[in-house]
Parts: C-alpha cells; structure tokens; sequence
C-alpha cells in the first residue's frame, strides 16, 4: 500500500527529508533516501512521524540509491523540506 510512496520525516535527526518507502514492518515503514539512508540498511519510522506526499514511484525509480536520489531530486529539484 505505501511502497514507493514518497515522505518526509516529521521526526528525528532526519527531520525535514524526503525518503521513499521501500517496505512495511510490523511497527512502522521502512524508509530510505539513498544517500545517508542506502537501500541495504533502511530506517524503520513509526508511520505517526511521516508526512505522506502526493508523490508515488515506480519499482524501478526505487531500486537502487542512485535512482532514488535522481528520483527524489527530479521530482522536487533539490527542495528540502521545513516542517
């Protein structure tokens, strides 16, 4: 349902970045940005301390770090976002 779903951390030392969801675990989602965050150690985050954007990719934009850091930058252009 929420795979590949692009977010911004609410929360945490990562507050204020786009990450993507690339898997669900019984507490909370797993979300990584493909830069500090890499796709072989994703950062599980309670669903609570994630703002869902209206932004979805598609399987192949997330399979890798460098396609979800081009992903990201695409669609946003760089925009970190204040929350």
């Amino acid at each position: 349902m929420y795979i590949g779903q692009i977010v911004c951390s609410t929360s945490g030392h990562d507050k204020g970045c786009l990450m993507v969801v690339v898997g669900e675990q019984n507490k909370g989602l797993l979300v990584c940005d493909g830069k500090h965050r890499r796709i072989e150690k994703p950062k599980c985050k309670n669903i609570k301390h994630l703002k869902f954007l209206d932004f979805k990719l598609d399987a192949e934009q997330y399979k890798t770090n460098k396609a979800i850091r081009k992903a990201i930058f695409e669609i946003f252009k760089g925009y970190k976002e204040e929350a």
